[in-house]
């Protein structure tokens, strides 16, 4: 099974620790020694996805929207991405250059056509700008991959 995640960024810290327990759950039921999380590791659910699957003996590829991607990264999270991408059993690349939303939304449709299921944490609002989780969302629905929706109850961004 292959599970891509697409998510909100700069979640408060109430929020994500709901969120990355939820992950956590998510793979507990999954038979690991067959599941392949796919991600683009930004901070926040993309690197939580890759980090939870990989402790449980998962494997993980990694999309990169745009050579300058990881520049576009907040400075703390660079040590982290380059961990988990020096963990990637396969990276997938856009061709693009410069990490804009075009190149993000780029990304994410080649990671939702990698996967065989989406996990979205998204608070059921429309994107704040073009290539955001809804965008996300709404790609995968259209070439019918299937899509959970991780939001905790009464939260918000």
């Amino acid at each position: 099974m292959r599970i891509g995640i697409t998510g909100h960024r700069g979640l408060s810290s109430e929020v994500a620790e709901q969120v990355r327990a939820s992950l956590a759950a998510r793979v507990e039921a999954l038979d690991t020694t067959e599941l392949v999380a796919v991600s683009c590791i930004a901070d926040g659910p993309d690197a939580w996805w890759a980090e939870v699957a990989l402790d449980a003996g998962a494997k993980l590829e990694v999309v990169i929207p745009a050579t300058e991607y990881r520049a576009g990264l907040p400075n703390w999270h660079h040590a982290e991405y380059d961990q988990l991408l020096s963990r990637a059993t396969d990276v997938h690349r856009t061709g693009l250059t410069e990490s804009t939303s075009e190149a993000h939304q780029a990304g994410s449709e080649i990671l939702v056509r990698l996967s065989d299921h989406l996990l979205a944490v998204w608070d059921g609002k429309p994107a704040r700008g073009f290539g955001g989780t809804a965008d996300v969302v709404s790609y995968a629905r259209e070439v019918g991959v299937p899509v959970t929706i991780l939001w905790p109850d009464g939260a918000s961004r």
